[in-house]
């Protein structure tokens, strides 16, 4: 949720920096401006009511004692308190035509991203080298079933399109992989979370996923408790930015650095593209989440090292890829800045995404309401709220087979997962 401050202080600038995100506010804006002053003005009229009310209220004792009439008295009550019903209706229907006005509106992109979409979208560094072949290579999806580390046509028969099945070995290196982002962020002093994986609507509110994008995740309705609704986590950020959800911190609570280990729900729309086969894109997928409560002036320190901590572990893998800053409007809806980590998969001819690392600022903390008290002032301030992959592993472990295939169809094993497949060093067909 957007400050109302800068708004009434800066609305050009806000819309502005908002249509680099392709959204038109110029509406929304003005009337968020004209729903303001309308509830200022309800507000101020109704405590003059009150105020009015408790002076005649007061006259009531003196009045019987003397014994005089009360009946004009008793009236002018009355009809005071229907006029304050009446305003406090009004000032109802403005704050929740307000909230959903302030809620429905993107977050402001950083000064210094381009305007636009993904044509936009800046590579800042590479690393490593593409790799070449000396021989014909192989899709991931190919390799996969070869060596018989995934069953696609059992993963459909039993969830559908976009669904998969890990076996063996397959299962082994999925497990593999997550154990060693696991390590590696406890061995940076995180904290390891296992969220619930169904979240209440107020998980959705906070992360800024809802109400706009409500219909894209799955809904678990509960027999027992006719119209209680959960949602399908999308991400471990949904349950992450809630952690604090309506606490108060002490400046020395910060910075908290967090993440958690979570299957990942998606309802995706349209239709895939012909070379996102396999593993590329589904409904479900598994995914290391970070993520990091701090104060304003630390957060883009904190981004640097969201970054980093994610390039890290793209490295000790061995891989090829890059560093991309995303343009304004290919940043999502809650997110003021996102660096995403792309690698590459040959077959595809290009990257894919494999971790998005993003600054929200204060936008998640006001949505939910939480801050810490500084210490200087003793005023309370709303948090700064990140996150990022650390790492995704649907497009990883494809990224993996396919970078370090052999001409034999074998595949090399990164030397930083052998400890987790004991000791083994290259995948082999079995019989």
């Amino acid at each position: 949720m957007l400050d109302i401050k800068r708004i009434k202080e800066q609305p050009e600038e806000v819309i502005e920096l908002l249509a680099r995100k392709g959204k038109d506010a110029k509406g929304e804006i003005a009337r968020i401006l004209e729903l303001d002053s309308q509830r200022r003005g309800l507000v101020s009229e109704t405590d003059q009511l009150k105020a009015n009310q408790n002076a005649v209220s007061k006259k009531i004792p003196a009045m019987k004692k003397a014994g005089e009439d009360t009946a004009a008295v008793f009236a002018q009550m009355n009809q005071l308190k229907e006029t304050i019903k009446t305003k406090d209706a009004q000032i109802s229907e403005i704050e929740k035509e307000y909230r959903e006005l302030m809620l429905s509106l993107p977050n402001l992109p950083d000064s210094d991203l381009l305007p636009g979409e993904k044509e936009n979208n800046q590579p800042l560094r590479y690393f490593g080298e593409p790799h070449k072949f000396d021989f014909e290579p192989k899709n991931h999806v190919d390799l996969c079933v070869g060596l018989d580390l995934i069953d696609y046509e059992r993963g459909v028969k039993m969830g559908g399109n976009g669904f998969w099945l890990y076996k063996g070995m397959g299962a082994r290196l999925e497990w593999a992989l997550l154990n060693y982002f696991i390590d590696t962020h406890i061995a940076d002093g995180y904290t390891f979370i296992l969220p619930p994986h169904m979240l209440e609507y107020q998980c959705g509110v906070t992360a800024g996923q809802f109400p706009k994008f409500a219909d894209e995740v799955y809904k678990i309705a509960n027999p027992t408790a006719e119209g209680r609704i959960h949602y399908m986590l999308p991400t471990a950020e949904a349950a992450l930015a809630s952690y604090f959800r309506d606490e108060m911190l002490k400046e020395s609570d910060l910075p908290q650095k967090m993440f958690a280990y979570t299957p990942c729900f998606r309802r995706e729309a349209g239709s895939y593209r012909a070379d996102e086969r396999g593993m590329v894109r589904g409904h479900q997928f598994n995914k290391v989440e970070m993520f990091q409560f701090t104060l304003p002036e630390q957060s883009d320190e904190a981004f640097e090292e969201l970054v980093t901590k994610a390039e890290n572990l793209v490295k000790g893998l061995g891989f090829h890829f890059r560093t991309v800053k995303l343009a304004a409007g290919d940043c999502s809806a809650s997110m003021a800045r996102t660096y995403d980590i792309e690698i590459q998969i040959p077959s595809m001819n290009g990257y894919k995404e494999v971790s998005s690392v993003s600054n929200a600022r204060d936008y998640q903390a006001r949505r939910g309401n939480i801050r810490f008290k500084r210490e200087a002032t003793g005023k309370p301030e709303f948090v700064h709220t990140l996150n990022g992959s650390g790492l995704a592993t649907s497009r990883i472990l494809p990224a993996l087979v396919e970078q370090n295939q052999l001409a034999d169809g074998s595949v090399k094993v990164p030397e930083v997962l052998q400890k987790y497949l004991g000791g083994l060093e290259v995948m082999k067909k079995q019989g």
